[in-house]
């Protein structure tokens, strides 16, 4: 099957290479060709646009930044797509924005299906990655061999629109937690200075509770205890574009999201003070601030000793 690929980033690039490993004739772009460069050593062609890319291929997929990019190569593609053509979007988008393309692309014969992905650079590299569709059930069907080569729990959704409202669903939950949780530790480190217990102490504790046995705190491990946000793993220019996304949804259906835009908020100050190339949990460094001064960190050799205990 010719499966092309538009988009060879962080997320995309990790993907297509899974993609051809697992056996698809591939035929890629991107703005930087020299991104193609691993997999066309592995066996995929490169096409010099996204027109190329449709004309070529049976099956497309995009990884793009967000839903201005999504349009554009989709208005690229449009004209010279065909009948029995389908067009999977695995970037993070709107769902109003991915019903008027599948909107566009059905008068031509083309189903559009939103396929948001989960994993973060790590599972998109390693397979173990979540894709949640939305669409045309039978077209999910017929190109699920493909998604199998690039995640091991691809899932269906419901209709188009279904796989990025729980994208936007998913993201926004752990922002929103990620906030909370700023907030409650700056106050258990600041109150613990005067009690001789740090944020070790406090995060060892917690992690044994009710909420800590969910691995809810967990989420901390990996770049807040360590105040590791250089190099991202999730730019925080992304992440806010994702929580801006999630904060519209609302809008348009009339649903009051008060925590959600208070983390959108933080989320743009921080963009404000420069750090969008930054890892997303940058936006926790706010609070510490705010709570004067106080500093969240576990030595990063004592975190991974405690996550095996």
């Amino acid at each position: 099957m010719k499966v092309g690929f538009i988009g060879l980033g962080t997320m995309g690039g990790h993907i297509a290479l899974n993609a051809v490993r697992g056996g698809n004739e591939l035929v890629v772009h991107d703005l930087n060709e020299e991104a193609a460069g691993p997999h066309v050593n592995a066996g995929a062609t490169w096409a010099d646009s996204p027109r190329a890319v449709a004309e070529a291929a049976e099956v497309i997929f995009t990884s793009l930044p967000g839903p201005v990019e999504v349009e554009a190569v989709a208005g690229a593609m449009t004209e010279c797509m065909r009948a029995g053509q389908a067009f999977f979007d695995l970037s993070t988008n709107s769902p109003t924005v991915v019903r008027e393309i599948g909107a566009r692309l059905a008068e031509r014969g083309v189903a559009m299906l939103d396929a948001p992905v989960s994993g973060g650079p790590e599972g998109a590299r390693t397979g173990k990655l979540a894709i949640w569709v939305g669409g045309d059930k039978e077209t999910y069907e017929r190109f699920l061999p493909v998604l199998r080569t690039m995640s091991d729990q691809p899932a269906y959704v419901g209709p188009l629109g279904a796989g990025s409202i729980a994208k936007l669903v998913h993201n926004l939950s752990g922002y929103m937690v990620q906030t909370a949780l700023a907030e409650a530790f700056t106050m258990g480190v600041k109150a613990g200075e005067e009690a001789g217990v740090d944020a070790e102490a406090i995060w060892r504790a917690v992690r044994q509770g009710a909420l800590g046995r969910r691995r809810t705190f967990d989420m901390l491990a990996k770049n807040y205890l360590p105040g590791r946000f250089d190099p991202p793993d999730f730019a925080l220019a992304l992440a806010r574009k994702d929580v801006r996304l999630a904060c519209e949804l609302g809008r348009e259906f009339d649903v009051p999201m008060r925590i959600a835009n208070l983390t959108l908020q933080e989320m743009t100050e921080a963009v404000n003070r420069g750090w969008e190339g930054r890892d997303s949990r940058s936006t926790m460094l706010l609070q510490e601030e705010r709570a004067g001064g106080v500093e969240v960190r576990v030595d990063p050799a004592r975190i991974g000793e405690i996550l095996e205990e």
